[in-house]
């Protein structure tokens, strides 16, 4: 199994952290995000992973040289202006469509959230629903919510505050939860994307619900999951480093 990190955003909401160093290279308890996430892929045996970047993309490039890549394969994709989610994934496909892993599900997974979630669980459940995607998903308050039907299938999306909603297929019944910034995906997506420039990956999941393929959403709540991508989360995840939760989504991984 290959995965990504998307690692290229500016960090504005991690302000000042970010004055002088991207978002993946922020630390919690000594550790940058982009090592915790390495190491949580490397502990499900993911060792071949492609890294976009943009804002100060040579200081992240340097830092995995002078780790030697924490002993992983790790490819660079250089992006010279934001693509987002989307963007960022359709530039980086070159990388899961060799013909070694072209039919191999792989991961994509944010550099600011940190989490105990089971990968190899994802790619099980992703398996046996036959997905094209599948996202992980909770039930806690955000600020957008994906909304699926009673099968778990993506059908739409709505803000928080219900003043936009937006359907791409009828469902008598629908649940609204939080996506995890974690997805499994199945390369033959990648031929799918018609989408072009920056967008994200959530406008290529609801057009495609919208033609009946299978974007799964699948419950994660039992897992801890932490977004890092302001100074007080970072400040409450790096006072919760000896909280077992947080323990075992960081901890555990180290050599």
């Amino acid at each position: 199994m290959r995965a990504m990190i998307l690692a290229a955003g500016l960090g504005t909401r991690l302000k000042p952290l970010t004055n002088d160093r991207p978002k993946a290279l922020v630390e919690i308890n000594g550790k940058t995000l982009l090592e915790i996430t390495l190491r949580r892929l490397a502990a499900f045996d993911i060792h071949d992973v492609i890294v976009n970047v943009h804002h100060f993309a040579d200081l992240v490039i340097d830092y995995l040289q002078d780790n030697r890549n924490f002993g992983m394969h790790v490819e660079i994709s250089r992006e010279d202006q934001l693509l987002d989610t989307g963007g960022g994934l359709k530039k980086a496909s070159w990388f899961f469509q060799e013909d070694a892993v072209r039919t191999e599900p792989f991961l994509l997974h944010n550099v600011d959230v940190i989490s105990s979630i089971d990968f190899g669980w994802m790619l099980q459940a992703h398996k046996e629903n036959r997905a094209l995607a599948t996202l992980a998903v909770q039930e806690r308050k955000t600020s957008r919510y994906l909304l699926f039907d009673e099968k778990n299938q993506l059908c739409g999306r709505r803000n928080a505050d219900a003043s936009s909603e937006e359907r791409v297929r009828p469902s008598q019944q629908t649940h609204a939860y939080a996506f995890s910034g974690i997805h499994v995906i199945s390369p033959r997506m990648l031929s799918m994307i018609d989408e072009a420039g920056a967008f994200s990956i959530v406008t290529t999941y609801l057009r495609l619900a919208g033609r009946e393929e299978c974007i799964s959403g699948l419950r994660t709540d039992q897992f801890y999951w932490r977004d890092v991508g302001t100074p007080e989360s970072v400040a409450a995840a790096d006072a919760a480093h000896h909280t077992a939760a947080l323990g075992k989504a960081i901890t555990s991984t180290e050599n």
